[in-house]
């Protein structure tokens, strides 16, 4: 394996370890829209350098987590305010051991449960050294739910370093980048693990010959509104080291719906896609990758990255070549995935590119922000290191979340006002909505409903029956799935008349 990923080795973001504030808010705005740097990380003990995504709890505060720093240089979990005020909540390698027991290195951040509590994996430590799911409760007290590597050469996995998923059945979903039944590097497992610990392997990859079944699942999975799980990997040796995207059933039966590269000269429909999957409001699959695509300016052999849809039925479209604009101000080597909007449109980050004029990072750029439409018209709207000594931040490789103020928040593993990071925000106009939690349930079910200024709802509705509910906080309403309730749009009808409709359908199996 010759590397995990250019992007990932350029800023040295390497996923092996050994183990494994200041506030500015300053704000630019440009034609409608806002950018505005909410948090620096650093200097120690503070934690530094978050490599993972932000995600909106139902108290309406945004939770993250960093790949190093804080009290034991391991990593730590945190809360942050919209506005800006930032609690750490704990201190990786807390428990001490040779290995550091209780995880380090969390690059893959948290999802908050239907329970209430925070999921999340490390990519080392635990009592094997090959990293750990944990819990947390919203306060900051950790549980260690399983450490990997317990098995004779890793069989049941190592090294996850990507977010969770809880299906609909409760249990948790997720991926090692590493380990399994068929050899221990870079190989990799999807796995199932319950709310009590209780961990399954449900595949190992390379099963099939010349692993074209996929290696080195490097993101996450999603449930699809069909319930199975999609995901990808980021290598394949069936004579190229392309990756591609699967299917898996929740009880583990793994069908590749697409491998990169598979005839055309230097990928130009993509390679090596390290992140995750969206499916959109169309029912297709959204994602990037890393490598591949039209452009030649990072090598012939390579290329800048891409953005693609994929069908249900594994027919795949290339919608960007990155660096398809004059000096790359459109960003290149994308390593985090999309994430639609209420406006239809996908939001993501590049690492390298933007407008090179700016900041300190040369020819390479210091990243972007930008928004595709389904059908491919890619738009920059944001270049990092916009201001002196890159205090906006620099090269994003995390995926970004829409809160249900309508506002876009993420985060930078490097610069910002003392170097290691930042959190921001980036508003472009987008109203608010609500978010259920999760995103499917049978009638009877009770579902968290976040939002903003949920105070004194009159009404919620799936999909235009009637439900009852209850409003706990200005942040969160609980409603009970009603009779006759079908597939569709959730809705909540505020205190002073306004309707605010859900992200995304509702699924009632």
């Amino acid at each position: 394996m010759k590397r995990i990923g250019n992007a990932l080795g350029k800023l040295n973001w390497g996923r092996a370890r050994a183990a494994f504030v200041l506030c500015l808010a300053t704000a630019i705005a440009l034609p409608a829209q806002t950018f505005t740097t909410l948090w620096n990380f650093g200097p120690y003990p503070g934690g530094a350098q978050p490599t993972a995504g932000l995600v909106q709890a139902t108290n309406g505060d945004l939770y993250g987590t960093t790949g190093v720093g804080g009290a034991n240089g391991n990593g730590t979990a945190f809360q942050i305010t919209t506005s800006g005020t930032l609690t750490t909540l704990y201190n990786f390698c807390s428990q001490g051991g040779t290995t550091c027991t209780d995880g380090s290195g969390v690059d893959g951040g948290v999802i908050q449960a239907t329970n209430g509590d925070f999921y999340g994996t490390t990519a080392g430590g635990g009592a094997f050294g090959g990293g750990t799911v944990f819990k947390m409760t919203p306060t900051g007290t950790p549980t260690t739910l399983y450490s990997f590597c317990s098995l004779a050469n890793c069989a049941d996995g190592s090294m996850p370093i990507a977010r969770l998923v809880q299906a609909t059945n409760g249990d948790f979903y997720g991926t090692t980048s590493s380990g399994g039944a068929n050899g221990y590097l870079y190989f990799g497992t999807v796995f199932k693990i319950t709310p009590t610990g209780e961990l399954t392997t449900l595949y190992s990859f390379c099963s099939q010959t010349n692993c074209a079944d996929g290696m080195y699942p490097a993101a996450g999975l999603i449930q699809a509104t069909n319930g199975d799980l999609y995901g990808t990997t980021a290598y394949a040796t069936n004579g190229l080291a392309t990756g591609t995207v699967f299917k898996i059933t929740p009880s583990g039966t793994l069908t590749t719906l697409y491998s990169f590269c598979p005839s055309e000269s230097n990928c130009t429909d993509g390679r090596e896609p390290i992140a995750g999957l969206v499916q959109a409001a169309n029912g297709d699959l959204y994602g990037t990758t890393q490598l591949g695509g039209t452009s030649s300016y990072c090598s012939a052999n390579d290329g800048c990255g891409t953005v693609f849809r994929l069908t249900p039925s594994g027919r795949l479209t290339r919608l960007h070549s990155f660096c398809s604009h004059i000096n790359c101000t459109d960003g290149y080597w994308p390593v985090a995935g999309l994430v639609q909007a209420t406006d239809g449109n996908f939001y993501g980050t590049t690492p390298f590119g933007g407008n090179i004029d700016l900041g300190s990072c040369g020819a390479d750029g210091c990243g972007t922000i930008f928004k595709i439409s389904p059908g491919g018209a890619l738009t920059t709207l944001y270049s990092f290191c916009s201001q002196i000594n890159c205090t906006d931040g620099a090269n994003p490789n995390a995926v970004l979340v829409q809160d249900t103020n309508g506002i876009l928040y993420g985060t930078t593993p490097q610069s910002g006002a003392i170097g290691d990071g930042t959190v921001f925000s980036l508003s472009v106009g987008l109203g608010l909505f609500v978010e259920t939690q999760t995103t499917s349930g049978k009638v009877g079910a009770a579902v968290r409903i976040l939002g903003t200024n949920l105070k004194g709802a009159t009404s919620v509705a799936f999909n235009g029956t009637a439900a009852t509910f209850t409003v706990n906080s200005a942040s969160e309403i609980t409603a009970t799935v009603p009779s006759g309730a079908t597939t569709g749009t959730v809705e909540v009808v505020t205190s002073g008349g306004t309707t605010l409709s859900s992200n995304v359908p509702f699924r009632v199996p």
